[in-house]
């Protein structure tokens, strides 16, 4: 199941094959056995692409749970001798309710290892792994950069209450971050190509903040498109609003996050996230040890 997945999330053998640090032919072998098992075939491949079946599709969906249930089980009983400190920083809108559940199973996994987590707007905690305050930290930054692990591709949006409407002629209200923020910069950097009217009506460092700001009605705000709560909606292209770029969630290193500790809380985290380098172990391990390098 594990070759399955990598295959399907490298779109092939080879890039599979690489991730796994297994032969072509091995990865090959292992679909083949697996098809023979399940009864049914779970690929489609020409010499041009690879696509699932609908049996594939349905396998895959679970074959992620199974892999990940047992990677979680095998590190809650596994013994460590792993101890130390990992100084890790998170922005508030990453994972939701998924970092709490990621910090407890390190925490059993790693008795030995004290966490110190910060919660910060991204520009700081990328400010602060390149000064050596955390050791690792994810970060937002505009989609295709460098100098990481990406997690996971978002996409910037402007939001607006439901019942929002902006009379003609008025000026655009926005609640913002302080200037730090990289939702701020994008906002900014977009508007000022753009011919209409804004002005900052409401600025909060908290993301609840901003939320309650849309809620009301009082401003519009840039936000994660899987961030947007019941009574919001995206307003993109209204009101002569330009178009905002994409953006990678990136796990970033500083220079002395090489701990072993540091080390096995980026796997867990890079896992959880279901990156596809989680699939492959030691693969993955060399990206993680890139990062930090860089």
């Amino acid at each position: 199941m594990r070759a399955f997945v990598a295959v399907t999330e490298a779109g092939g053998f080879t890039r599979a094959a690489r991730r796994l640090n297994l032969t072509q032919s091995a990865v090959s072998h292992q679909i083949r056995r697996l098809e023979e098992q399940v009864g049914r075939p779970l690929m489609s491949r020409t010499t041009r692409q690879l696509r699932l079946t609908e049996d594939g599709q349905d396998l895959l969906h679970h074959a992620r749970q199974i892999l990940a249930g047992h990677d979680a089980l095998a590190l809650r009983f596994r013994q460590s001798s792993v101890s130390g400190i990992v100084r890790f920083g998170a922005p508030e809108t990453f994972m939701g309710e998924r970092l709490p559940t990621l910090l407890c199973q390190f925490a059993r996994a790693f008795p030995a290892v004290r966490l110190d987590v910060h919660v910060s707007c991204y520009l700081d905690l990328a400010t602060m792994v390149a000064a050596g305050e955390l050791d690792l930290a994810v970060a937002l930054s505009i989609a295709g950069g460098e100098g990481g692990i990406r997690l996971r591709r978002t996409q910037f949006a402007w939001v607006a209450a439901d019942t929002f409407a902006l009379p003609r002629g008025a000026s655009l209200p926005l609640a913002f971050h302080p200037p730090h923020c990289i939702n701020r910069q994008v906002g900014v950097a977009a508007l000022e190509s753009a011919p209409i009217p804004w002005h900052i009506a409401f600025t909060s460092p908290s993301e609840q903040g901003l939320r309650a700001a849309v809620r009301s009605g009082l401003a519009t705000a840039i936000l994660m498109r899987e961030d947007l709560e019941p009574g919001m909606r995206v307003i993109d292209g209204e009101y002569g609003l330009p178009a905002l770029p994409d953006a990678d969630f990136m796990l970033i290193w500083s220079n002395g996050g090489k701990s072993q500790a540091a080390h096995a809380f980026g796997q867990m985290l890079i896992a959880m996230e279901g990156s596809p380098s989680s699939v492959a172990g030691a693969p993955m391990e060399a990206e993680i040890d890139a990062a930090s390098e860089r």
